[in-house]
């Protein structure tokens, strides 16, 4: 009964919200308020719609309203010596399930492992119209029709207002080390991840920054005992430290005043030509950059290498915070808005400026 309460309140008021064409600016935790455009519009606050609805350690699934904190979860699942795959950041004490899948947030093993996006199976929401729709399922082997659940992650709440997701879950790995290599440029750097990446090794993390090359190995203790006695580097003794101040962005290299870009890249891509101060991760597939190189420089120089550039903090918010998309790119985007919130209602221009 309470969890049809709960729906039902927000359904009322997405509903309303329809009738009277009024944007709604859809929030939990609010930890990622500073993520994309800036938002606009009535706050539509799912943060009570909270609680695991199911959870089956011997099945690996998971399922949990969208309001649910991260904590409460990855609490849950390591009582039973399982975790989130994705390593999903934070950026926040109240950080929710729900906000993590809508912006399609994946931590350090996301290269290794996948994304947020490959490991959510099903999810209900209310569309733009107030209709409740479910997609996907609870298992695993879940594969008729359109793929339409995956299409949430990453929406950023603009095709609708998540209720529950269920997610596929692992077993923790019992060991695990970081190996430092100092001294290393990024082209070096870039072939040492992408080497080992092709070879049989339990990679699940690695980080370039201030000229050091940071790998994490997670495994069996046969296995990271192997890998400690046959490959280069130093053990990092505080590694949990390390990896948890990159993924929560609270490094030192993410302090200070100049704007802060996240790109994505081939991970065999070659660095880009642009002056400023770079962190890699995943294998070469993320790079940060701190730099005032304008924006027009930047995202030109990343898109001829294959990627797209998005500004995380430093720029203007009411501007264009991701890659522009291309013509065709762009009408899809559109349809699926038209499809999902015909109002234009849902967190509009969260993501782009006619969206």
């Amino acid at each position: 009964m309470v969890e049809l309460d709960l729906t039902a309140d927000l359904q009322q008021q997405v509903a309303q919200a329809y009738r009277t064409k009024t944007p709604l600016n859809i929030c939990a935790g609010n930890t990622k308020a500073f993520y994309g455009r800036q938002a606009t519009g009535q706050k539509l606050d799912v943060s009570g719609h909270s609680g695991i609805l199911s959870y089956e350690p011997s099945e690996l699934v998971l399922t949990a309203r969208a309001g649910t904190p991260l904590t409460h979860i990855e609490a849950a699942l390591s009582a039973h010596g399982q975790m989130l795959a994705f390593e999903p950041p934070h950026w926040g004490n109240a950080a929710t399930i729900g906000g993590t899948l809508a912006c399609n947030l994946s931590g350090p093993r996301r290269v290794y492992t996948g994304s947020a996006r490959d490991f959510l199976l099903g999810c209900h929401v209310l569309n733009g119209q107030a209709d409740l729709l479910h997609f996907g399922g609870e298992v695993m082997k879940n594969v008729a029709g359109y793929d339409a659940a995956r299409l949430m992650a990453g929406a950023m709440g603009t095709l609708g207002v998540l209720l529950d997701v269920s997610l596929k879950v692992l077993p923790m790995p019992l060991h695990k080390l970081t190996l430092v290599q100092t001294g290393i440029c990024a082209a070096d750097a870039l072939v040492k991840m992408n080497e080992l990446a092709g070879k049989a090794l339990p990679l699940s993390a690695s980080a370039w920054v201030n000229g050091d090359l940071y790998l994490r190995f997670s495994g069996a203790a046969s296995t990271i005992a192997a890998v400690k006695q046959n490959l280069a580097g130093d053990a990092l003794a505080e590694d949990e430290a390390f990896w948890l101040a990159i993924r929560e962005l609270q490094h030192g290299f993410f302090e200070g005043e100049l704007p802060l870009w996240r790109i994505a890249l081939p991970q065999v891509a070659v660095q880009p030509e642009v002056a400023g101060d770079w962190l890699i991760e995943w294998g070469g597939a993320q790079r940060w950059l701190r730099s005032d190189a304008p924006a027009e420089l930047i995202r030109a120089q990343v898109a001829a290498l294959g990627g797209h550039a998005a500004i995380l903090h430093g720029g203007d918010r009411t501007g264009e915070i991701f890659q522009p998309l291309s013509a065709g790119v762009a009408l899809l985007h559109q349809r699926l808005k038209l499809a999902f919130d015909p109002a234009r209602i849902l967190n509009p221009r969260r993501m782009y400026e006619n969206l």
